[in-house]
């Protein structure tokens, strides 16, 4: 089982705005699956996997991709009070989930 994180490059956010923006999507993501399921993610490790997107249609594609697959899908969105001038999508969570799942969604973006 694992959970994949995907950011986007696109909005140039720091480090710091990058770590709180994956923490949003990897915590709302996880709430959002069974409890068993949770708790097999916990007991393995909570394997995670940050990966990159270009654009905001990439990251709502990919959205709509998973929630296709019936996975845990959430985008968080920024609002707008620091480093970004707007409310702004900025991360997708999803799952966790077995990892052959998460592939099938994800398996050609590259790591962040």
């Amino acid at each position: 089982m694992k959970q994949a994180i995907v950011v986007r490059k696109d909005l140039k956010m720091g480090a710091g705005k990058i770590g709180a923006q994956c923490a949003h999507a990897s915590v709302s993501a996880m709430l959002e699956v069974h409890e068993e399921a949770r708790k097999e993610w916990i007991e393995s490790g909570m394997k995670k996997i940050v990966l990159k997107v270009a654009s905001e249609k990439e990251l709502t594609d990919l959205h709509k991709k998973a929630k296709a697959e019936k996975l845990a899908a959430v985008l968080i969105k920024d609002a707008g009070l620091t480093q970004l001038k707007k409310p702004t999508l900025t991360a997708l969570g999803i799952g966790p989930a077995d990892d052959r799942k998460i592939d099938k969604v994800t398996g050609k973006l590259k790591l962040l």
